[in-house]
């Protein structure tokens, strides 16, 4: 599967469902090896980015196997789970305290959460508005999310690199320990993501106020940041708005 031809629509949400149903049970190792274990640096990046009272209720978006909900229960939070793939879910440590659905349309009340925290999931959602929308409906007026998701090294010489590795080694290393198909997918999914200011208007439009995007270990990931902006209309809270 290349970028030419990467899946849309219920197809998308039925392949990426099936991915991460297969390659659940090995997806942190392979995760730990093929970042040489930065991955758990950058999450705990996007907790303290959180920078909410002890106590508070975080949503963990496509939570996954529950890494970064780990990260933020060790920060003092409650923390709630929310995957659409079963085999992800079946694999969560602990395990529980989470729901099986869509981003597109999450079963909580509007203003259920104080932050929401979501790891290299964004480019995995298959309507990518209407998900980021929903993480602000779920978030009350005054609380903050955190994402990460993958990045392009703006350097030259450290983007050929990353490209090499990422497009070669890494679906090598998933061919040997996971699912070959799904590890030759990920660096190609790259293309569903918008480009930065593209991005940030959709944390804007979804009520979102200084919405901030920084880049990690030189642009390996990226962390945009935002607090719910309350009353403000979509696509008007532009103050603080920040990116590098």
């Amino acid at each position: 599967m290349t970028a030419r031809t990467l899946p849309t629509g219920g197809e998308k949400t039925a392949r990426v469902r099936a991915m991460f149903d297969a390659i659940a049970p090995r997806y942190d190792l392979v995760n730990r090896l093929m970042t040489f274990g930065l991955d758990q640096h950058w999450r705990r990046r996007a907790v303290d980015a959180l920078a909410l009272a002890p106590g508070s209720t975080v949503l963990d978006l496509a939570c996954g196997t529950g890494a970064l909900g780990e990260l933020a229960r060790r920060a003092g939070y409650r923390v709630v789970g929310a995957d659409m793939s079963v085999g992800m879910l079946a694999n969560r440590r602990p395990p529980g305290g989470a729901a099986q659905c869509d981003a597109a349309a999450l079963p909580f009340p509007a203003g259920a959460f104080d932050g929401v925290v979501c790891g290299y999931a964004l480019r995995n959602f298959t309507d990518l508005a209407a998900s980021i929308a929903e993480a602000g409906r779920v978030v009350r007026p005054g609380g903050r999310i955190a994402v990460l998701e993958v990045a392009t090294p703006p350097n030259p010489v450290v983007r050929i690199g990353h490209q090499v590795w990422f497009r070669h080694a890494v679906p090598r290393i998933g061919a040997a320990l996971s699912d070959p198909d799904a590890y030759r997918y990920l660096p190609d999914s790259v293309a569903y993501l918008p480009d930065d200011a593209a991005l940030r208007a959709l944390f804007r439009r979804a009520g979102f106020a200084a919405v901030g995007r920084r880049l990690l270990q030189g642009g390996l990931s990226q962390l945009v940041t935002g607090t719910r902006a309350g009353d403000v209309g979509a696509g008007t809270a532009r103050a603080g708005d920040s990116g590098r």
